[in-house]
């Protein structure tokens, strides 16, 4: 089978590998969407570790089932997410499934995301694969794992109907915490980037008013809301200049969710008197969603409450997945990149 295999963001190459052999337990599924996350193109976490094949954001047609699978058959289609938890430690059974040891260590596909046939392990099979409804397509489903990761951000972050939302930073992460936000009815929904087109869209997925990272955020907020802060801020930018809006533009009782990490080695200076005392203000952050996040994820989407096929701005082959990283990286507008690996 062909396999995009990255050496960089700037060097990924159409490569052959056997199909995966299945064991017990296992199911072999033919990809028919995977999409590019934002952390799939940060070199300084990836190359290291190269040549990969990454890719997470998947789904598929079941084209064998391994012994002992019941809930599976072939010609299904479905999603699976890359990573799950053993839900019996310490951190599954008090709510924090997503630093569990064996989600962090990888329940990992086989061999990745962006190829034309991966193995999902027993584990994933057990509690990281879910039958897609009639309605879903194969495009819409990769955006179960993404959604479920703002999904439970936004949950620890607490954000409540009638709530005060800055976002800053509007690539596809701050696109879906926009859309999910406006979609729970948050009261005030503000969102910013340094980039005119993801400015665009993120009013055309639900933010109340849009303003350019350029600008005074912190004080063009509290115009909009009557001298307050926001009632929760969420981070989905890495520069260091944006932790410090972030910082400055929260209200007395507030949250940050530190949705994104910084740069690799960046450290954010804090006053705790300025910050935290006599001002209540929570700093949190998430990583990943579990599978009942997914779970979550996927009804939202069937149901259309986010409108996850109107975020993809691109399609591409499989052998044209260095394209699709050129532009996530930055090099040109983009929202969604989809691949497409039967092509």
């Amino acid at each position: 089978m062909r396999v995009a295999t990255y050496y960089s963001n700037r060097d990924i190459r159409i490569q052959k590998q056997p199909v995966p052999d299945i064991g017990p337990g296992e199911l072999l599924v033919r990809i028919h969407s995977s999409g590019i996350c934002g952390s799939d193109v940060m070199e300084w976490y990836r190359i290291h570790k190269a040549p990969l094949i990454l890719g997470h954001e998947i789904s598929g047609e079941v084209v064998e089932v391994g012994k002992g699978v019941d809930s599976f058959m072939v010609g299904d289609r479905i999603a699976a997410t890359h990573h799950v938890p053993c839900n019996t430690c310490h951190f599954c059974v008090s709510g924090h499934e997503t630093v569990c040891d064996t989600l962090l260590s990888g329940t990992h596909f086989d061999p990745g995301g962006f190829c034309e046939y991966v193995r999902l392990p027993a584990i994933n099979v057990d509690r990281g694969t879910w039958k897609l409804p009639d309605p879903v397509s194969y495009d819409a489903a990769t955006f179960v794992e993404p959604l479920a990761c703002v999904m439970r951000g936004q949950r620890i972050a607490g954000v409540k109907p009638s709530a005060s939302v800055l976002i800053l930073g509007s690539g596809i992460s701050g696109i879906l915490h926009i859309n999910y936000a406006a979609a729970i009815g948050a009261g005030l929904v503000v969102a910013t980037d340094i980039n005119e087109y993801r400015l665009e869209a993120a009013k055309r997925f639900g933010a109340d008013v849009v303003i350019p990272a350029s600008e005074d955020v912190p004080a063009r907020f509290k115009e909009l809301h009557n001298g307050l802060g926001a009632d929760v801020v969420i981070v989905c930018a890495s520069a260091e200049s944006v932790f410090q809006q972030a910082m400055q533009s929260v209200e007395r009782g507030g949250t940050i969710l530190f949705f994104a990490p910084t740069m690799e080695g960046v450290t954010i200076p804090l006053s705790i008197n300025e910050l935290f005392w006599r001002r209540d203000v929570t700093l949190t952050t998430t990583y990943a969603g579990s599978p009942a996040d997914c779970k979550a994820a996927l009804e939202l989407i069937n149901r259309k409450r986010i409108q996850v096929e109107e975020m993809i701005s691109h399609r591409f082959a499989l052998a044209d997945t260095r394209e699709g990283f050129r532009l996530v990286a930055g090099a040109g507008d983009s929202m969604k990149v989809i691949i497409h690996p039967q092509k």
